[in-house]
């Protein structure tokens, strides 16, 4: 004889109580956990794996996986088991947040770090360029995140923070060449042309291509005369105009020009006719370095290192493209030059990290 009692349908009953709650909760486990994985992968293959990747290079792909987490986060909350209009408050709190971090970070760390990106994208300058920002001018040692580094002409390090070189004016020297320029006042009893001739001359002397000359003042005593080059190795652009500055005086003194003011007044009596011009001696002392090599000298290092840098990653590109196309042992010689660039661009990357 079959009797039905009440617990015979109690373990159904909760069975399908839990399924019931748990149903809801299904897309949104779902999202968590495709989020989460596609998250995980792309920081494994696109940073963790990555090791020979500097910060500067890096910084696009973490972009992206900020990017890529926010999307992430909105697809969550679209999956979310509540009302529809509780899951727009949940976005719209999402979007409101993103807002107040954008606009909070015109003041704030964020802001440095959205200005190192636009430096980034346009590429005002580059690592060893000269430029001139605030009143300040030298060579760019470092672009980092946060600030960027220049090293000035008496060799100290400023950093500027990368807010200010977005928002202010930045002159930059071009690489393909700089003019180098002197101004010069003299008497008027002196017709500008002979002036302009050995000028011309002493730009050439200096080892300045395309020379001119231009009167950039008429005073009441004196004319204001500007020499002015083209100098090609703009890394020795301090030598430049030192080398300038010489040549224009030994070429005018060799002309029998004086340089000195039509007001001039010596209380030491003097001979009539007797002109101040120093004597150039026989022997001039030879210039064994340059100036830049002490001055710029961080800035020429992170300069040769980006350079070589640059040249290991086109190496690897390079590499990696014969790979696919090579078979047997061609293609085993080939991944073992691979591992050895990779190592000296892992050494490099990891010398420069020390060294910051």
């Amino acid at each position: 004889m079959e009797s039905n009692t009440p617990t015979d349908g109690m373990p159904q009953t909760l069975l399908q109580t839990v399924l019931d709650a748990l149903l809801p909760l299904i897309p949104l486990l779902i999202a968590i956990v495709f989020v989460t994985g596609t998250l995980i992968a792309l920081h494994f293959v696109l940073l963790a794996k990555q090791h020979h990747l500097t910060s500067e290079q890096k910084l696009p792909r973490q972009v992206g996986l900020l990017v890529l987490t926010i999307v992430g986060a909105v697809v969550i909350a679209m999956t979310l088991p509540v009302s529809e209009s509780t899951r727009n408050q949940v976005i719209a709190l999402i979007g409101v947040l993103i807002s107040g971090v954008i606009a909070f970070s015109s003041t704030t760390m964020v802001g440095n770090l959205m200005a190192g990106i636009v430096l980034r994208v346009n590429r005002p300058y580059r690592v060893g360029d000269f430029i001139k920002v605030e009143g300040y001018s030298g060579r760019v040692t470092e672009m980092g995140l946060l600030d960027t580094e220049i090293q000035t002409e008496s060799r100290e390090l400023i950093a500027f923070a990368n807010t200010l070189m977005v928002n202010s004016p930045v002159s930059v020297t071009r690489a393909s060449g700089a003019i180098v320029s002197v101004d010069i006042s003299l008497g008027y009893d002196i017709h500008h042309s002979i002036i302009e001739k050995h000028l011309l001359v002493a730009a050439e002397n200096a080892a300045l291509t395309d020379p001119f000359v231009q009167v950039v003042g008429l005073g009441d005593f004196s004319v204001s005369y500007r020499i002015s080059g083209l100098l090609s190795e703009v890394k020795s652009l301090l030598s430049a105009r030192s080398r300038l500055h010489k040549a224009v005086l030994d070429t005018l003194h060799n002309a029998d020009i004086e340089i000195v003011s039509p007001s001039f007044m010596n209380q030491r009596p003097q001979p009539d006719g007797l002109k101040i011009i120093a004597k150039s001696p026989r022997q001039t002392q030879q210039e064994d370095s340059l100036p830049e090599d002490v001055i710029f000298d961080k800035a020429e290092e992170a300069e040769q290192k980006e350079k070589s840098k640059d040249s290991l990653v086109q190496a690897l590109a390079d590499i990696d493209a014969k790979i696919a196309d090579s078979e047997g042992d061609e293609k085993a010689v080939l991944k073992n030059k691979k591992a050895k660039v990779e190592a000296q661009l892992s050494d490099l990357v990891e010398a420069k990290i020390q060294e910051g």
